[in-house]
């Protein structure tokens, strides 16, 4: 087995001694910054099967988003009744608000992709891959810089997280609505 496939077994069976470690990670996480830029990915081996390369221009941001219901906020005019609910059910993931709350923080960046780092009963935290649109090396590589000409990327549902938010990820019988999009669909009937 290689490196990475040893860092998977121990992320999907962790020890009693990694358990220990996790509980007090989970503490500094909570204390840090909701956005947060870090030098490397704490999970090495899902960063590299996402495409992350340790070059200029390719970075990870640790994003913390609250679980639970999404509240609306209360109108402050008027009263009507259907403006007084307090739940607000998004058709979103965890994960793709992540994306979205990151592409705000960094307008000059893309998405690459990004995946779960922890969670407890309050917040999920994601490492989100990030590349520079505008840096020579990203523009140089073949692989990345299709990524960097897509403007806007989370906010659109186009990474992997808002594909699947928007039931792209199921082809054939059950997903006939899918395509090109839910509101597209049942504008065409």
């Amino acid at each position: 087995m290689g490196t990475y496939q040893y860092l998977r077994e121990l992320w999907s069976n962790p020890t009693k001694e990694v358990k220990a470690v996790w509980h007090q990670r989970l503490i500094e996480l909570r204390r840090q910054p909701t956005t947060l830029r870090i030098p490397r990915p704490t999970r090495l081996d899902r960063a590299r099967s996402l495409g992350y390369k340790p070059k200029q221009g390719v970075f990870i941001v640790r994003q913390r988003v609250k679980r639970g219901g999404h509240t609306r906020t209360r109108p402050n005019r008027g009263r009507r009744s259907k403006n007084l609910t307090s739940r607000l059910s998004l058709g979103k993931n965890y994960q793709f608000i992540a994306e979205e709350r990151v592409t705000r923080k960094y307008p000059n960046c893309e998405v690459l992709n990004s995946y779960l780092l922890c969670k407890d009963g309050q917040s999920a935290w994601y490492e989100i891959i990030l590349i520079d649109r505008n840096h020579p090396a990203v523009l140089s590589d073949k692989n990345l810089s299709g990524v960097a000409t897509q403007r806007g990327r989370a906010l659109r549902g186009l990474t992997s997280a808002g594909r699947r938010s928007r039931g792209l990820k199921h082809k054939g019988k059950g997903a006939e609505k899918a395509r090109p999009s839910r509101r597209a669909h049942s504008r065409r009937q």
